[in-house]
């Protein structure tokens, strides 16, 4: 049996798009989530009083994150930036502790990130998704834009 060049063509397709919506919906960073403050530890503090985070995809591969909240202080907080898997330097706006990030995937509920100010690094994070898909922990550890050592456990439900 043979198949048109045109139904080949519109199978590949097909199954391509199929493949890439299948990966954007393993992303389990995706969606709304919200800092559990009393779950959360800051070192040093003092914690933030909230943080909302909104992660969508972004492109083939990749995640466009919105940071808003409060400071300690009540003063509202927002940083966003987009990246890739990749493990490439991104721009981070209205973080004062780094202005670049990178991601890279470990696995389904899995990323390390990389964080530098001023092409310096700054931290490391690991975030995992819990295996329910409705527990988000970022462990960041490094130093932060007064030079302190940080190591934050900051956990987060989705909404």
């Amino acid at each position: 049996m043979k198949l048109k060049l045109s139904h080949m063509f519109a199978f590949v397709c097909a199954t391509c798009l199929a493949l890439g919506v299948t990966v954007l919906a393993q992303d389990s960073n995706i969606g709304t989530w919200t800092l559990n403050v009393a779950k959360s530890k800051f070192s040093p503090g003092p914690a933030l009083k909230s943080q909302t985070l909104k992660i969508e995809p972004w492109g083939a591969d990749g995640v466009r994150f919105t940071s808003d909240g409060m400071d300690a202080d009540g003063k509202p907080t927002h940083f966003e930036f987009q990246a890739k898997y990749d493990g490439k330097d991104m721009p981070v706006k209205g973080n004062p502790d780094f202005d670049t990030l990178a991601y890279k995937r470990i696995d389904a509920n899995t990323i390390e990130a990389t964080t530098k100010l001023k092409g310096k690094v700054t931290g490391t994070g690991r975030v995992t998704v819990s295996a329910d898909g409705k527990t988000r922990t970022l462990i960041q550890t490094g130093t932060n834009a007064k030079g302190e050592k940080i190591n934050n456990t900051l956990v987060y439900e989705k909404q």
